[in-house]
């Protein structure tokens, strides 16, 4: 083969890898989200969000401002009488109907309710998805948002979904004042969920392609990959934290919960692993299970509570 032919193969090879790339960067930062109709479609013919129900709850339409300079559009849900508020994160390309479900679980619970949607998501400004990078700065603006609401001796905690757990982790790494983190199948760091994520839907390599796509998303967003890993947020992170998963995901494997409550060496720690249930599932596996395991949780973690708090 001429040299000046190999170089051509050689230079259309590269460019095609720098283009798979970027594509992929843009899978990941751009992801295509549902609509705010759409996701609560979804909920109701699932059942997961029962309206009769949603609609009997006294809530309130809030607007909280991101310290990145949009609005979060959020839903609060206030409980007379309670000192105590947990702020719900969604899912990747949800939106913020898609945390309605488990709100009935702390309301029971004794619970105020912050649901949100997260930037680029649902109702909410920003225009990019960075899994945490900016998020969890948002997250914390709800928290503070919610903390303004019950005035001194106020109590947050917070929960997330798959994406809204991981960020709802690396939160709690920020904000001490955090009381616990309900986190249901997150994920534990996000280059080898990518890694995994490549293998099972593209049948690709990680090198070069995750390399170069993480490059891509630094100068699209800010964030590279390797820059989110709840796992290096919470080996001694000493928040009470419980783990739910579906022992039968196979977009984020539940042996990430697994390795995070392993990892987690300080605090209340638990892991519920729902038998047979796939991908944020676990609530609808076994109803009673899920709301046993994190009555225990929560019982436990409001016995060390200030009295002040335990309304």
């Amino acid at each position: 083969m001429p040299a000046i032919v190999l170089l051509i193969v050689l230079i259309v090879l590269f460019l095609l890898v720098l283009a798979a790339g970027l594509y992929f960067a843009t899978l990941v930062v751009f992801p295509r989200t549902m609509s705010v109709q759409k996701t609560f479609q979804v909920e109701v013919e699932s059942g997961k969000l029962v309206e009769a129900e949603y609609n009997a709850w006294p809530r309130q339409e809030v607007h909280i401002r991101s310290p990145y300079g949009y609005d979060l559009f959020g839903i609060y849900i206030p409980l007379t009488g309670s000192r105590k508020t947990v702020v719900i994160a969604h899912g990747i390309t949800f939106s913020v109907y898609g945390s309605v479900k488990y709100a009935a679980l702390f309301r029971r619970a004794g619970y105020n309710v912050l649901l949100y949607d997260h930037r680029n998501h649902g109702r909410s400004g920003g225009k990019n998805t960075t899994f945490g990078y900016y998020e969890k700065h948002d997250l914390q603006a709800c928290c503070d948002w919610a903390w303004a609401q019950l005035g001194p001796g106020g109590t947050i905690g917070t929960m997330g979904e798959s994406m809204g757990a991981a960020i709802c982790l690396q939160h709690a790494a920020l904000d001490p004042r955090v009381a616990f983190v309900v986190a249901d199948c997150p994920f534990s760091d996000l280059e080898t969920l990518l890694q995994y994520r490549l293998r099972q839907e593209y049948h690709l390599p990680s090198f070069p392609l995750l390399h170069l796509a993480s490059l891509f998303s630094r100068l699209l967003t800010g964030m590279s990959f390797g820059q989110i890993s709840p796992i290096r947020d919470i080996a001694t992170l000493p928040t009470p934290i419980l783990f739910m998963h579906g022992a039968e995901d196979d977009y984020i494997p539940p042996h990430m919960s697994q390795d995070l409550y392993d990892t987690k060496q300080v605090g209340i720690k638990d892991i519920y692993l729902a038998p047979g249930a796939a991908h944020a599932e676990a609530l609808w596996s076994d109803r009673e299970a899920y709301e046993k395991k994190l009555g225990q949780f929560l019982a436990e973690v409001e016995a060390a509570w200030p009295s002040s708090a335990k309304l």
